[in-house]
């Protein structure tokens, strides 16, 4: 074979034996604007496609770690006011103080802690309004038995809120994160559990 058909077949071969090109998908890009961020949230919180994956990150995850702040690391110095001073008034004050602290606390640190581009989270306005809202919830729902002025009465309206916020966020957890539902109540119940404690110790010292 001469050199130039051989140069010609190597040729070939190399044309048949190169891999085509792959396209690869690119991730889709986070809207620029909160109100088309906001349309898209919504898309994603009532269809299956990849859009609900966005929801849980950027409105489930979110809004879970707050309410799980506010109903847990609230409860500590409510009920310790409460059994320190007898006073369901001033438990109720402490509880709100604690409630609006936690929550503009958690807006700014869930805020500042990813802007979303990386991640593809979304907007960080979003989130951190999302966050701390439900962390102001969560810490506010068990603070309004308080207003009830016989303290048996408001301890026990707050006890059987804190429980319904409990099983809330096990099933949270059960529904978007596939947790097993009764690890994710032990779990949860189990934090609780260690807070009031703490509310017991230090409120009775």
């Amino acid at each position: 074979m001469s050199a130039e058909k051989e140069a010609g077949a190597l040729s070939q071969g190399a044309t048949v034996n190169e891999a085509p090109d792959v396209k690869q998908k690119e991730p889709k890009q986070t809207p620029k604007t909160v109100s088309k961020q906001l349309v898209e949230l919504f898309h994603g919180a009532t269809s299956n496609d990849e859009s609900s994956r966005r929801f849980l990150l950027r409105v489930v995850q979110p809004g879970l770690a707050g309410l799980m702040d506010g109903s847990i690391s609230t409860l500590a110095p409510i009920f310790a006011t409460a059994f320190a001073t007898h006073r369901p008034f001033t438990a109720f004050l402490v509880g709100i103080a604690s409630a609006t602290g936690a929550g503009i606390s958690m807006a700014f640190s869930e805020a500042l802690s990813d802007n979303g581009e990386l991640t593809g989270r979304g907007s960080p306005v979003i989130r951190g309004g999302i966050t701390g809202l439900m962390t102001f919830i969560g810490g506010t729902l068990h603070t309004l038995p308080f207003l009830i002025t016989n303290l048996g009465l408001a301890l026990a309206a707050a006890y059987i809120v804190v429980a319904i916020e409990l099983i809330i966020i096990a099933a949270i957890r059960h529904r978007y994160f596939g947790t097993s539902w009764w690890l994710s109540l032990v779990q949860v119940v189990g934090s609780g559990v260690l807070v009031f404690a703490a509310a017991l110790i230090f409120g009775n010292a």
